[in-house]
C-alpha cells in the first residue's frame, strides 16, 4: 500500500502546487473568470474520457502497471509547461495534456489497488490512499505559497514538475506488478460497458447529475481572491487564497481514511449522500459568501470535507459493486462520468459568473447537487431493497 499511497502523495504535490497557482498566472495574462472555467471544464472532459478508454485498456491486468507508470510521468511534465505560456490557450493545451495521461492511469491504479486487498479491508485500503493523496494535495499549494516568495511566478511551474516526475519513479519501483495466469481476451469497450451491473449504472446516473454541481475548486480559490483583494491587494489575496486551498485539502485529507473505514461496516452509498449534500452546502456558502476570511475558512473546510467523501466512497462503492474482471471498466466508467459533470460544472460556472455573477453560478452548482444528492438517496433505497432477494 504504501507504493500507492506515496506515489499519489508525490503526483498530487506537484500537480496541487501549479493549479493553486494557475489563477494568479491566469490574471497575469488578462484572462477572464469564464477562461479558467473553459480550462478546466475541457480538462476534465478530456480526462473523462480518458479514463474510460483507459478502464478498458486496464482490463487487461499485464498492462495496468506500465499504463499507470507512464501516466504519473506525463501528468508531472506537463506541469513545467505551465511556466513558458504566453496565452491562457497554451495553459488549456498542456492542461489538457496532463489530464489526458491523468485519465488514462487512474482506472489501472484503482484496479490494482482493489485488487490488492479484501473487499472487508477495501474502504481502509482506499481511504488511507486517498488520504496520502489528499496529503500530497495540501503540501502542493503550502509549496506554491512558499515558492512565490523566493521565485518568480512562471519558475514556480518547474519546481512543481519534480514531485510528479518522483511519483513515475515510486510507482515503477514499489508497486507489483499484477499477477497474469492466463490469457486475457477482455471485451471491447462498448460492450465492457454493458455488462456492468445495473445497480452500478444507476449509481452513475447520481455521480452524474452531481458533478454537473461539482465546481473546479481553482474556482474557489479565484472567489477568495476577488473578495479579499480590496482589503490584501491582488497579490496577498492570491497568497490567501493559496493558504485556504491547503484548509480545503487538510480537511479532505482528515476526513477520507474515516469515511473509508466507516464504509466497511456501514452503507457507503449513504455515507456518500451525506458527502452529497454538503456539496449542497459549499455551493450555497460559495454563492453568499462575504468578504470575510473567518468565513471563507469554513467555506474551504466544508469544500475539502466534500472532496474527502466523495473521492473515497464513490471508489468503495464502486469496488464492492463490480467484480475484479470488470473493475478496469468499471472505474473508467465512474472517472468518465465524474469527468463530464466536472467538464459541463466549471465550464458553466465559469461562463455564468462571467455573465452573470457568482451568486447566479454557484446557485446552478447547488441545484445540481442536490439533485444528485437525492438521486443516490434513491439509489441507495433501491439496492437495499433488492438486496433479500438476491
Amino acid at each position: 500500500m504504501l507504493g500507492f499511497g506515496l506515489a499519489s502523495l508525490l503526483s498530487d504535490a506537484g500537480h496541487e502546487a501549479g493549479t493553486a497557482a494557475l489563477p494568479a498566472l491566469l490574471v497575469s495574462l488578462g484572462a477572464l473568470p469564464a477562461a479558467l472555467g473553459i480550462i478546466e471544464g475541457i480538462a476534465d472532459g478530456v480526462v473523462a474520457f480518458a479514463k474510460l478508454y483507459g478502464g478498458s485498456l486496464a482490463n487487461r491486468m499485464a498492462w495496468r502497471k506500465p499504463i499507470a507508470v507512464l501516466g504519473y510521468l506525463i501528468t508531472g511534465l506537463s506541469i513545467g509547461l505551465f511556466g513558458v505560456a504566453s496565452s491562457w490557450v497554451h495553459i488549456l493545451l498542456a492542461r489538457s495534456l496532463g489530464w489526458l495521461a491523468r485519465g488514462l492511469r487512474g482506472p489501472a491504479r484503482s484496479a490494482m489497488l482493489a485488487d490488492a486487498v479484501p473487499k472487508s479491508a477495501l474502504g481502509r485500503a482506499v481511504g488511507f490512499h486517498r488520504a496520502m493523496d489528499t496529503i500530497g494535495a495540501t503540501l502542493g499549494p503550502a509549496i506554491a505559497t512558499v515558492l512565490l516568495t523566493w521565485v518568480p511566478l512562471r519558475a514556480l511551474f518547474g519546481y512543481a514538475m519534480v514531485p510528479g516526475v518522483l511519483a513515475a519513479v515510486v510507482f515503477a519501483l514499489l508497486v507489483k506488478a499484477p499477477a497474469v495466469t492466463r490469457k486475457e481476451t477482455p471485451p471491447p469497450l462498448l460492450q465492457s460497458l454493458r455488462l456492468l451491473p445495473a445497480s452500478f449504472r444507476r449509481f452513475l446516473l447520481a455521480v452524474l447529475a452531481f458533478g454537473i454541481g461539482d465546481f473546479a475548486r481553482t474556482l474557489l480559490i479565484l472567489r477568495a481572491a476577488q473578495l479579499l483583494t480590496p482589503e490584501y491587494g491582488a497579490t496577498r489575496a492570491a497568497a490567501i487564497g493559496m493558504m485556504l486551498f491547503v484548509v480545503h485539502n487538510l480537511a479532505a485529507a482528515a476526513c477520507a481514511y474515516p469515511a473509508g473505514r466507516l464504509a466497511d461496516s456501514v452503507s457507503p452509498q449513504r455515507l456518500l449522500a451525506i458527502g452529497y449534500g454538503l456539496g449542497v452546502v459549499t455551493a450555497v456558502l460559495a454563492a453568499l459568501a462575504p468578504p470575510s476570511l473567518p468565513f471563507l475558512v469554513v467555506l474551504f473546510g466544508v469544500a475539502g470535507l466534500v472532496i474527502g467523501i466523495e473521492e473515497t466512497l464513490e471508489s468503495v462503492v464502486t469496488g464492492l459493486q463490480v467484480e475484479s474482471a470488470q473493475r478496469g471498466s468499471a472505474y473508467g466508467a465512474l472517472a468518465a462520468t465524474n469527468g463530464v459533470g466536472d467538464m459541463i460544472s466549471s465550464s458553466v460556472v465559469g461562463l455564468l459568473w462571467t455573465w452573470q455573477g457568482p451568486v447566479v453560478a454557484f446557485g446552478f452548482a447547488a441545484l445540481a447537487s442536490l439533485v444528485g444528492t437525492l438521486l443516490l438517496l434513491v439509489s441507495s433505497k433501491q439496492r437495499a431493497e433488492a438486496a433479500p432477494a438476491g
